[in-house]
């Protein structure tokens, strides 16, 4: 008859979780039903044949593909999509993954959301608490106590409120039955024989507090909670150890124990299944305080060729290169580019990891043991941060001042006869034919005390006094933008040609000539090249370099021109937003030639008359203003 009871009830609880499971993938059709009208890719058809695809990244492929908004829970990273879909469409293949993989899908607005499915906890009817039948009389310290399947946590619970003896039970303990009758005895034989009658062993630890566990592992010689722990030599090989366990945290001093003993020890304590792929070599010496198990291997086997990987609760431990051992991540960075980064990480980390450059998702692809990846992760955390952009404005000021005077007499014969004519303001310049010559003469002979005579028709006289000057502002505001610790750079420049000719003759006989003419180039620039270093405090470290060109006088009307170059460099700290000034770059040159007669022209006052004279001053000075601006 009981049987027929379980196979009923078993067959109404399957029948509801079918019922409550078919509702489920219901109300999600309809949710993909309804958002086809701000989504229409799930309308759209697939034709996608996937092996070992995580789902995370087939997802949002799909979703890429199709234009539509998904979420993927990153918990569904680890599984693997092997599907051949064709001719289906999308709301189709949402349905079916979710079916598939147990799956929930959550609609915000135009946004799905994929996540892992989890039932809903059922809600079970309160019972009330059952009165234990425990007396205490503190007088004599005698217990009384009469259990029916109670559970031992709750009868340590009471025993400890009324007799204040602190009394704890082993892990996984708590809920086991317990059936004892003892009238009016001590407490230590009280617990004793409660122990007994239901196959468990009380100890008392060196802080007065009673610990209930199993028989086989009272057997073991570590320590139980409290203040210090019991030392025994381990099962293989020399060395010594002491531990003990206070809330699943392990207190170890070892001197000189093989590492395969210390696995096995606290695994046993903390009830943790384990598997060995291989035995760790070696022995070790440590001293831990409060560590997780976790923890506690980490640090144990960090150092070694050995790792460890939690499977279903199972912790794997074997050689990092072994294949069940082995983990394969994408890193992907948020601030910098993924082509730089692979040159930075330390020679010591890359070991026996396997690193490949992923750039269409700007990360690394990582495979080798977890501890070494996670030292990876971690250096790639602190590097990937924000690089800050500085911008630098730059103003530039030329000024060129020049200054020239021309002053003198020419005299002579012209082929033929020149006519009078020239300039008088703003600047002398005459020439004057020999009838006007004659004229002058003519009047100077007229007093009668000198007879000058004639110049003939084809003499001349050139007089000059000229004074030029010359003023010239350039000013350029060009804007440069760079990352920290790259180079920017500006040219702004001019290029002119000359010609240039070369005559060939060969032959010594019959001789022949043969003449080329190339345009050749020379440039005259400002080039100004700044390099920026940001600091923590955000001050701004500029390497300058600035060079300035420009066009001198040619010899001739062939010859190349010639070029002026001034040039600086400067390592400056500036604080960000601040302008600072660089150059005064200043160039002063004067040009004094003349011509004349000789000893004439070098006698102070008559040399005017006997020479032409030209006095050239010219000054330019180049100003450079610089301020950065950082921007992140």
């Amino acid at each position: 008859m009981k049987r027929i009871v379980y196979v009923v009830v078993f067959a109404c609880l399957a029948f509801s979780y079918q019922a409550s499971a078919q509702d489920r993938f219901v109300e999600i059709e309809n949710g993909l039903n309804n958002l086809v009208a701000t989504s229409p890719g799930l309308n759209e058809k697939v034709e996608l044949s996937v092996n070992e695809v995580s789902m995370q990244e087939f997802v949002r492929a799909m979703a890429m593909a199709h234009n539509l908004n998904i979420s993927v829970d990153p918990s569904l990273r680890s599984i693997s999509i092997v599907n051949n879909f064709a001719n289906v469409s999308v709301k189709e293949v949402m349905l079916f993954l979710c079916k598939q993989y147990n799956m929930d899908v959550e609609f915000i607005g135009s946004i799905m959301s994929l996540s892992k499915y989890e039932a809903p906890l059922e809600v079970k009817p309160a019972v009330a608490a059952k009165k234990l039948k425990i007396e205490y009389n503190k007088a004599n310290d005698f217990l009384s106590v009469d259990l029916r399947k109670d559970s031992l946590a709750a009868v340590v619970k009471e025993i400890t409120r009324r007799s204040g003896h602190n009394v704890i039970v082993a892990p996984g303990l708590e809920n086991q039955l317990i059936n004892v009758f003892i009238q009016n005895r001590p407490f230590d034989n009280t617990l004793d024989k409660l122990a007994l009658a239901n196959g468990l062993e009380v100890s008392k630890t060196d802080d007065n507090f009673y610990y209930i566990e199993k028989p086989e592992a009272a057997q073991k010689t570590s320590s139980r909670p409290g203040k210090g722990g019991k030392s025994r030599s381990p099962r293989k090989g020399a060395g010594s150890m002491t531990m003990s366990v206070v809330d699943e945290r392990i207190t170890m001093s070892a001197t000189d124990v093989p590492i395969v003993d210390l696995v096995a020890e606290v695994s046993g304590e903390l009830y943790k299944q384990f598997f060995l792929f291989s035995e760790p070599e070696g022995n070790t010496t440590l001293y831990v305080e409060g560590l997780t198990y976790e923890d506690f291997l980490s640090f144990l086997l960090n150092g070694t060729e050995f790792t460890f990987r939690n499977q279903e609760d199972v912790y794997l431990i074997g050689e990092r290169k072994l294949e069940g051992l082995r983990v394969t991540e994408l890193v992907q960075m948020e601030y910098r580019t993924v082509e730089s980064v692979l040159d930075f990480i330390p020679s010591e980390l890359k070991k026996n990891v396997d690193i490949q450059e992923f750039t269409d998702l700007n990360g690394l692809i990582l495979s080798g043991s977890s501890p070494r990846i996670r030292e990876i992760k971690d250096f790639l955390h602190e590097v990937d941060r924000v690089v800050p952009m500085v911008q630098i404005e730059v103003l530039i000021i030329d000024v060129r001042n020049t200054v020239t005077l021309s002053t003198g007499i020419r005299a002579g014969l012209a082929d033929e006869p020149v006519s009078t004519g020239g300039t008088v303001f703003p600047g002398l310049d005459i020439t004057l034919s020999s009838q006007a010559i004659n004229n002058v003469i003519s009047g100077i002979n007229g007093f009668g005390l000198v007879n000058l005579g004639k110049v003939t028709q084809n003499f001349y006289i050139s007089l000059q006094a000229l004074e030029t000057q010359g003023f010239i502002k350039i000013r350029s505001t060009p804007q440069l933008a760079t990352l920290n610790g790259h180079e920017a750079s500006m040219t702004i420049g001019e290029t002119r040609y000359y010609l240039e000719t070369q005559i060939t003759q060969l032959g010594t006989v019959t001789a022949s000539t043969t003449t080329a003419q190339n345009y050749k180039s020379v440039n005259a620039d400002l080039s100004i090249t700044i390099n920026p270093l940001v600091s923590s405090d955000e001050h701004v470290t500029l390497e300058i370099n600035v060079k300035q060109s420009s066009f001198g006088e040619r010899i001739s009307e062939q010859a190349p021109y010639g070029t002026i170059t001034r040039d600086f460099q400067s390592l400056i700290r500036v604080k960000n937003n601040e302008m600072i000034i660089l150059g005064g770059l200043e160039d002063n040159a004067t040009d004094d030639t003349g011509s004349g007669v000789p000893f004439l022209s070098r006698i102070p006052v008559i040399k005017w008359f006997f020479s032409s004279r030209s006095k050239k001053n010219s000054r330019s000075k180049l100003t450079i203003f610089v301020k950065p601006t950082i921007i992140y």
